[in-house]
């Protein structure tokens, strides 16, 4: 992972650097970019650096609350920006190990619809949510890092929950057969097999695309199977974004615990796609990121674990 270089001689880096992968996966769900991940999980390397560790008894606890406090309050500072963002805001994808949920509630907590969900909480409901679900942290524990009381923490929680619950309905996704409708996807897409892609679509599927305003992308959601079907069948045909057909690669790769597909010129990454299934393995919901700035975590080949630990579920 990115990030100053720790100096090699400090006493703690070692107890720092055992933790570190837990401080991102924290970060990382609530800020929804690796950027910002990884500026807060350097942040809090400073404040361990400087702080009285003798006082300290759990350092991965001591830690985690430091770099969720520290999260927390970048989320506030960026909220305006988003809300001012062109477009559509998504996550920033990242690669992820192909095998990153020992439970599968550690893919979907990360997966980009539930990061576009957690987008729609207030920062003090997202820290909670995912400490409490996905870490699970006590009500105690997370009172202690946001710096609220703990029945202020419980209502949060609640609110969460409920909100969660009404957008992220729940049901047994078959891991095997996200794959093969993805594989099929990849196939249809890059072959521009409209019918193909079709069969694949639920009736009201929704794209949502990512530009950024920085390249040229929908600035509203594209509806319904035979819009966006058309819109990938011609992958294999037009220019995009500057790059011919015949120089553009599609890679199937893991992105944020799931199958996910990776464009690419010759000389950059130019989209990511990514995808939600209803219970019978439709495609409903793609999330296309086409803006640079969100592509440098895939650019770099870097994949990450972000597993939570502990099998639970909310």
């Amino acid at each position: 992972m990115s990030g100053a270089p720790l100096a090699a001689h400090h006493p703690d880096q070692q107890v720092f650097d055992r933790h570190r992968g837990l401080l991102f996966s924290v970060a990382y769900r609530l800020l929804g970019t690796a950027a910002d991940a990884e500026d807060a999980v350097q942040d809090a390397w400073f404040k361990w650096s400087a702080a009285d560790r003798s006082q300290v008894a759990d350092a991965k606890a001591y830690l985690t609350r430091i770099v969720s406090h520290l999260a927390v309050e970048r989320l506030r500072s960026t909220r305006a920006k988003r809300e001012a963002y062109v477009g559509p805001w998504l996550p920033e994808p990242v690669l992820t190990e192909p095998d990153v949920a020992e439970a599968a509630v550690d893919a979907e907590s990360v997966s980009m619809a539930m990061l576009v969900v957690l987008e729609s909480l207030s920062p003090l409901e997202r820290a909670v949510f995912v400490l409490k679900e996905v870490f699970a942290f006590s009500h105690a524990e997370i009172a202690e890092a946001v710096e609220r009381s703990e029945p202020a923490v419980r209502q949060a929680a609640h609110r969460a929950r409920e909100h969660v619950r009404a957008r992220r309905p729940r049901f047994a996704a078959d891991p095997s057969r996200q794959r093969a409708a993805t594989e099929r996807f990849f196939a249809a897409a890059t072959g521009g097999d409209v019918n193909a892609l079709m069969e694949l679509l639920s009736p009201d599927v929704t794209l949502w695309t990512d530009g950024g305003g920085k390249v040229r992308q929908a600035l509203l959601p594209v509806v319904g199977a035979t819009t966006v079907a058309g819109w990938f069948a011609r992958i294999g045909s037009v220019t995009y974004q500057g790059v011919a057909p015949v120089d553009m690669k599609a890679e199937l790769v893991t992105l944020n615990g799931a199958p996910g597909i990776v464009f690419s010129g010759p000389d950059r990454v130019i989209a990511t796609v990514t995808f939600d299934f209803d219970a019978d393995g439709r495609i409903t919901t793609i999330h296309n990121v086409a803006n640079p700035d969100k592509l440098h975590a895939v650019t770099t080949g870097t994949a990450y674990d972000l597993g939570a630990g502990a099998e639970r579920g909310w």
